[in-house]
């Protein structure tokens, strides 16, 4: 008997939660207080970029942690987010060792030494 495979939408779900948390977690090493209305509109465009693929990419997401990561960070940047608490954290980043983020976050301080 196969396994039962989860609808499309269970993976789009699954990913907003999984931004969420990694936005949360972001914030939350940098110790800044995330820009709530920002973070609600990358997670809207992380689920439009992610409904806009065919179903075999989207369910390519679920296991392909760096596809994941390229989706996040385009959504952090298209919403806005790398524009805001644009000079502290640029400042943070420069100093990369003394943060206690793990390295696929460089996804998004990379943004902001740009």
């Amino acid at each position: 008997m196969s396994e039962p495979t989860l609808p499309a939408t269970d993976h789009t779900l699954a990913l907003r939660e999984e931004f969420r948390h990694h936005l949360e977690t972001f914030y939350a090493q940098l110790k800044l207080a995330p820009p709530y209305e920002s973070v609600e509109k990358a997670i809207r465009s992380l689920t439009t970029s992610v409904h806009a693929l065919p179903p075999l990419e989207r369910a390519r997401l679920a296991t392909d942690a760096t596809a994941r990561w390229q989706h996040f960070r385009q959504a952090f940047e298209s919403s806005g987010l790398s524009k805001k608490h644009r000079g502290i954290i640029a400042g943070l980043a420069r100093n990369r060792s003394s943060l206690n983020l793990p390295a696929e976050y460089d996804q998004f301080l990379s943004l902001y030494l740009s």
